[in-house]
């Protein structure tokens, strides 16, 4: 029987944590009035990743502690693909539970820096200012157990935005840079049109046209979707 996680929208199903696949795992979440998406990155060992937790409250933060405890799951690290506030809101909540080491890249310390006068902004209560752990750098990979996951850097939507592509799996973690039929806004703060188009065109599209794309908001989509589809840019 499936479990009711309340305010989680996830694509959890009662058999997709099996270790059937041999390989990383991505379940999706959605938090906060921004609705963006969390995700958890599982290994067959029931390691896993914590990528922008965006829990906004404890309800929300609860949902997820229920969600990793249920299927006993093993928290090793949170990794952001950015860090405006949306993204960054349940980092500590998650630190502080598991006792785990929190990594974002270092062209996005202005944002992280600015997410309190974002919050403000929003009407959001937010503590103090996660601290950051280690820094992610572009062009090398991370590794979960067996598994490894190449950091690519997207700059435009955010000074030092990444994307998550794991090969073997054909997908890509793409916080807010492309998203099906759509693409980031650039009109915040270190945000630059012409930049994050070359990101897209030379990072994102040069992937495989199966590749799917996980966003930080909305439904997942495909490289070759977006690269014949998409109306802001066309591959």
């Amino acid at each position: 029987m499936e479990k009711n996680y309340g305010l989680i929208l996830s694509t959890f199903k009662s058999h997709s944590i099996l270790k059937q696949d041999l390989m990383l795992r991505v379940e999706t979440f959605t938090f906060n009035p921004f609705q963006e998406n969390t995700y958890l990155l599982i290994n067959d060992d029931n390691e896993c990743w914590i990528v922008d937790p965006g829990m906004y409250g404890v309800d929300e933060e609860q949902a997820m502690f229920r969600f990793i405890a249920d299927n006993e799951l093993k928290p090793q690290q949170i990794i952001n693909t950015h860090a405006h506030i949306d993204h960054v809101l349940g980092i500590d909540a998650m630190k502080q539970k598991y006792n785990i080491k929190f990594g974002m890249h270092r062209l996005e310390e202005p944002v992280l820096a600015n997410a309190g006068g974002s919050a403000m902004m929003f009407g959001f209560n937010f503590g103090a200012t996660p601290v950051v752990d280690f820094f992610i750098e572009e062009n090398k990979s991370l590794q979960l157990g067996k598994d490894e996951v190449t950091v690519l850097l997207t700059p435009g939507h955010s000074p030092g935005s990444i994307v998550f592509y794991y090969e073997p799996g054909q997908w890509a973690i793409g916080g807010d840079v492309l998203f099906l039929g759509s693409v980031g806004r650039t009109d915040l703060p270190g945000g630059n049109q012409d930049v994050l188009m070359q990101s897209i065109q030379s990072q994102l599209y040069t992937l495989p046209d199966a590749t799917v794309v996980h966003p930080g908001h909305g439904p997942a989509t495909h490289i070759g979707h977006e690269k014949k589809t998409n109306p802001f840019i066309r591959g």
